[in-house]
């Protein structure tokens, strides 16, 4: 093992790493990837029942991002004071049995309701999942996060997949929904009673601002979800834009990206164990900003799939690392640390489209794109800084 991958507490863990908390924690993490996407297919059959303009339901799907940081700050407060058990289980029943709702809800009102407590629900399960995963991490000695996280990637790949095949074969969303909350709420079975008891601590701060290591990690998390997010919304426009492909081909981009970050993740705890964090986390960037300048001249299809490629690759294990870096720190309890990270990325989710957005329309998509490369490159600049072993 490298130097700068954590050594294992097992002892003031309590054996926190059995094969009963792997597979609760690789639940729930496919839990959350898996209600997530599952709504995504909705999002047409929503705009046309409620017959609203793009306007209207951007500002609805602002809700479920907005329940999400606002639960987010308080799963790691709570998750610092009672332990995360309570958290995931909540979140994951809660993501579940709301979906359904979010197939029915007929005013635009109730639907953004819905979104802000489904979002809610999705972002404390977030958080909890992170500090359950590295509480089972630090215990088995070894890098497990982005393992995890790779479920994550498992879960909106089936699913996008499952919803969007029932939604062709003729299912009604309400019936497609019902179905992902009998496979959800089946799973949770699963995961409760083989999740780690809570333990009471000491009373952490209820709003604790990033500070200190935790302060850089967040800003770099931040950057990590922005550019999952631009890619995800800007790459099918990149791609069509530059004649690369026609507009039914669009999406080929954001497969190609979301194949390659789920291969990197399922092999990224051996990647860690081998090379170590800072590596990793040099090397990815450095692939990712690399993917970017492919993309950007690529002079047809194939060479721009191969950047996208590349994107996904390297940025696969950036948040797997972060996050086990949170919890090497000492300036903050994992908890909390957690919880700014994932606020801080998920603010980069809801603002990067803007951003990009609003710079393309001054410079030019591909000038974004460009920015993007380059706050990548904070990664690698940073890679030493953020590895450091705490004092």
């Amino acid at each position: 093992m490298t130097a700068d991958v954590l050594p294992s507490p097992a002892a003031s863990a309590g054996g926190a790493d059995r094969p009963s908390t792997r597979l609760a924690t690789r639940l729930a993490f496919l839990v959350a990837g898996f209600a997530l996407a599952c709504w995504a297919p909705l999002v047409p059959f929503a705009k046309h029942r409620l017959g609203v303009s793009d306007g209207t339901l951007g500002a609805l799907l602002l809700c479920l991002g907005i329940g999400s940081v606002v639960a987010m700050l308080w799963a790691g407060w709570f998750s610092a004071r009672h332990g995360s058990r309570p958290v995931v289980i909540v979140g994951g029943l809660g993501v579940a049995l709301l979906l359904p709702l979010l197939a029915v809800a007929v005013q635009p009102l109730t639907l953004g309701l819905v979104l802000l407590v489904f979002g809610a629900a999705l972002g404390s399960l977030d958080v909890a999942m992170n500090v359950h995963a590295l509480v089972v991490e630090r215990d088995a000695g070894q890098p497990l996060m982005s393992g995890f996280h790779a479920l994550f990637s498992v879960g909106g790949l089936a699913g996008a997949a499952l919803m969007t095949a029932l939604l062709s074969v003729g299912w009604t969303p309400l019936a497609g929904t019902l179905l992902g909350t009998v496979l959800m709420v089946a799973a949770m079975a699963v995961v409760a009673p083989r999740l780690l008891p809570s333990a009471p601590a000491a009373e952490p701060p209820r709003l604790a601002w990033p500070r200190g290591p935790v302060l850089l990690l967040a800003v770099l998390a931040g950057v990590c979800f922005l550019v999952e997010g631009a890619v995800l919304d800007w790459s099918a426009l990149l791609l069509t834009e530059g004649g690369l492909v026609p507009a039914a081909q669009g999406g080929l981009g954001f497969m190609v990206f979301s194949v390659a970050m789920t291969a990197g993740r399922l092999g990224g705890d051996a990647l860690c164990a081998r090379l170590g964090d800072r590596t990793v986390l040099t090397a990815g960037g450095l692939l990712a900003v690399a993917g970017f300048v492919l993309l950007l001249v690529a002079p047809a299809v194939w060479p721009a799939m191969a950047g996208f490629l590349c994107i996904g690759l390297g940025a696969s294990n950036l948040v797997p690392v972060l996050f086990r870096r949170a919890g090497a720190q000492t300036a903050m309890p994992p908890g909390l640390a957690i919880a700014a990270i994932s606020t801080t990325g998920y603010a980069g989710v809801l603002l990067g489209p803007a951003a990009i957005g609003f710079v393309s329309q001054w410079a030019g998509l591909p000038v974004a794109f460009a920015l993007l490369a380059a706050l990548l490159g904070l990664l690698p600049l940073c890679a030493h800084r953020v590895t450091a072993r705490p004092a």
